[in-house]
């Protein structure tokens, strides 16, 4: 009896312990796989916040040459100024200053969207929030008169609003939208409507990106008119018409308002200047779009003229020489960056980046009380600029330099007050600037825009204003929120999958009387809740994989140089770290090259890098028109910009446009690039374009066979073609 016992105590131990082993391994291996899946999505992240970083760098380069372009260069030869000022600086219509203009557009019996009365009624907000779940569009006489009446409202508010809890009992703040209806709507449902019982904070970036940006912008300031001391919206820096020729919303307006657009643009364009720069509660939480610099003065910005501010990207004029201009050594050269490295990054610079940075400090001597730190992109030299003096004309103005420029003379005022730069510079920085783990304040090289702020920076603002919190928004976190500089700043994100179906949760804090945030999360989405957590990873890595070898793609002449450095003999392979380090120092996206090698090339049997397997995967949107290697990759690489350009030029977004036009598209675009485009070759390009014959050339066909795609894609397509004959 007892032996008995005896073995079967044994073998219940040797199964414990072989259960044992299995929870460890199994722990083990599960410890490792979350590991892996971790590394997974820390670089599907980089990949998808550098590339756009890299769009924003584009961006403010772009408009920097705008601004240089029409603030320099007042008499442009052919259209040039009208084309630009138009952006920049557009003539009102004087249909759109009779207040009641939007009454001259009929209403017809077909229309079949919400119809909306002033002043608005919650029957009329539940009318747009149902219409706009159905997929209707609101009529443009009414999203004119609401404009109208939204611009009326926001005239009368202060640069800084001040709540206080006192009167409600808890307030919510949302974060970044971009366009996504879906999430606005899962914020009401989960939320509430706005109203006085549910007051409501959104902090910037209501458009662009997302499709439905019209929808949302509407929706917000419907309720805004509604409940004007419930509903709060400050400005982010997507509230910016240059920003939105980039981003969408532009075209987003011109397709749904096809008649009316450009009308609705430009009110869009006011009301966005207007929209208030922050919001204080309880004196005690500051709430910005984008953050601080070592120069922010709450005072200052209180006192700031904020309609006058169309853009924060339009420039104070400057003059020649704050760019170094003319000088004789810049000649012919495309201006350097200072070279400042991303917060907690050991990234090299070299010469060939395109993105250079102006910090407020260099600017100017006159600028020197500026802020030290925040920067925005300085424009590219056009490089036919000469330094040869001319002789002025009896009415040039004796404050003026004539130089020339595209055939022509043309004059360049002279600098601008300092205090219009400085108070520029205080908007930049609230809606531009990011935080950092380290110290001080430096220029926002890898956004190109504003700074990057340390625990100190925060610090100081908030015990100079006797403040205790900063919520700010901005940048998309993971978990939809992010804490950071001892709990002292919060970003809040409310836009899900920003960069994927999967890729990130939204989030909205409700703050009550006590002032302790809590957080809330969710996610839209009709796909990921049936996805394992692998199938979600690899969904989301497979798109920042596309995108990146698009990016290899259209850069494969910059590549392939520096590889050929490294294989003089042309053998086809480098080592990995030589490879590494020609893709940073071509694109300078500050990604673990190492670790993504495995998903971008092929090795040779020796353990080399065989470079030229980086563009497998991807190939032209269409069949190429006959152009020159290097003009085509110009147009793979600057697809986005050239379409702005053109954007422009097509006043009616009709989509054609005349070959004289389209050449003067090329003009402008090489003297941003800085670099001389045959003549020829574009006379060549044009003719081969006009299938017709007819002096149009259809721009966005053309720009089609400029998309860069991957392989995979063009192979489903085709397949997906033949099934359906």
């Amino acid at each position: 009896m007892g032996c008995g016992t005896s073995v079967a105590t044994e073998t219940q131990v040797k199964q414990l312990e072989t259960v044992m082993k299995a929870a460890a391994l199994i722990q083990r291996w599960y410890r490792r796989y979350m590991a892996r899946l971790e590394i997974r999505r820390r670089y599907t992240w980089n990949i998808f916040q550098s590339i756009e970083y890299a769009g924003e760098q584009d961006q403010l380069q772009l408009s920097s040459f705008f601004t240089y372009m029409l603030d320099n260069f007042t008499h442009l030869h052919g259209n040039g100024p009208d084309l630009i000022s138009q952006l920049l600086d557009p003539v009102i219509d004087p249909w759109l200053d009779r207040e009641t203009c939007y009454k001259t557009i009929p209403i017809p019996e077909s229309y079949t969207g919400p119809r909306i009365l002033f002043p608005l009624s919650v029957s009329d907000t539940n009318a747009l929030l149902s219409a706009f779940k159905e997929q209707q569009i609101l009529h443009a006489r009414y999203v004119l008169q609401l404009l109208y009446e939204s611009k009326k409202l926001l005239e009368q508010m202060p640069n800084i609003v001040h709540l206080s809890t006192s009167y409600t009992k808890e307030i919510t703040i949302c974060g970044d939208l971009h366009g996504r209806l879906d999430d606005l709507v899962l914020i009401f449902y989960k939320n509430g409507l706005p109203s006085a019982e549910t007051p409501y904070i959104f902090n910037g970036d209501f458009v662009d990106r997302g499709k439905k940006s019209v929808e949302v912008v509407i929706l917000l300031l419907a309720y805004l008119l509604l409940y004007p001391d419930h509903m709060h919206l400050n400005r982010g820096n997507h509230e910016d018409h240059i920003m939105n020729l980039r981003y969408g919303f532009t075209k987003e307006v011109m397709q749904k308002y096809k008649t009316h657009g450009r009308e609705i643009l430009q009110l869009f364009q006011d009301v966005f200047s207007l929209l208030p720069i922050a919001t204080v509660i309880d004196a005690k939480i500051l709430i910005v779009h984008g953050g601080i610099s070592d120069q922010t003065d709450l005072e200052l910005l209180s006192s700031i003229e904020r309609h006058k501010v169309k853009s924060a990207l339009r420039f104070p004029r400057r003059s020649l020489e704050q760019l170094h201009i003319g000088q004789s050594h810049r000649l012919g050269k495309r201006m350097r960056p200072t070279d400042i490295s991303r917060p907690s990054s050991s990234r090299s610079y070299n010469g060939n980046h395109r993105t250079p940075t102006l910090s407020g400090a260099s600017t100017s001597s006159s600028s020197s009380s500026s802020s030290s730190c925040s920067s925005l992109c300085s424009p590219r030299t056009p490089s036919c600029i000469s330094p040869q003096t001319y002789p002025s004309s009896p009415s040039t103005p004796c404050n003026v330099l004539r130089v020339p420029f595209l055939d022509s003379l043309s004059s360049v005022p002279l600098p601008s007050p300092p205090q219009q730069e400085r108070e520029w510079k205080q908007i930049v920085d609230i809606l531009w600037s990011d935080p950092k783990t380290q110290e001080g304040c430096s220029p926002n090289s890898f956004r190109g825009g504003g700074c990057y702020f340390g625990p100190d920076v925060t610090q100081r603002l908030l015990h100079k204003h006797g403040l205790q919190l900063l919520i700010r928004s901005h940048e998309c976190k993971q978990e939809g929120y992010e804490l950071c500089h001892s709990g002292r700043v919060i970003t809040i994100f409310s836009a899900s999958n920003y960069y994927e179906e999967g890729s990130n949760r939204g989030a909205y804090i409700k703050l009550g009387k006590e002032l302790v945030p809590r957080f809330y999360q969710y996610q839209v989405s009709r796909t990921t809740r049936r996805l394992t957590l692998t199938q979600r990873f690899r969904a989301a890595e497979g798109s920042a994989l596309r995108a990146l070898k698009e990016k290899l793609f259209a850069h494969r002449s910059e590549l392939m140089t520096g590889f050929l450095q490294y294989d003089p003999n042309e053998t086809g392979c480098v080592s990995v770290g030589e490879w590494a380090k020609v893709l940073e120092s071509v694109l300078r996206l500050d990604l673990p090259w190492r670790t993504l090698r495995p998903h971008l090339v092929h090795l040779a049997p020796d353990g080399s890098v065989e470079y030229q397997s980086c563009f497998e995967d991807v190939g032209p949107g269409a069949p190429l028109p006959q152009v020159a290697p290097t003009l085509a990759e110009t147009l793979f690489r600057y697809r986005t910009d050239i379409e702005i350009i053109f954007n422009i030029i097509d006043k009616d977004h009709s989509g054609l446009i005349s070959i004289e036009e389209f050449r003067h598209t090329w003009r402008l675009f090489s003297a941003h690039l800085g670099v001389a485009i045959d003549d020829r070759a574009i006379d060549e390009l044009a003719r081969s374009i006009d299938f017709n014959k007819d002096g149009s050339i259809d721009f966005t066909e053309f720009l089609e066979a400029f998309r860069v795609v991957h392989k995979l894609d063009i192979k489903d397509h085709q397949l997906s073609e033949n099934g359906s004959c």
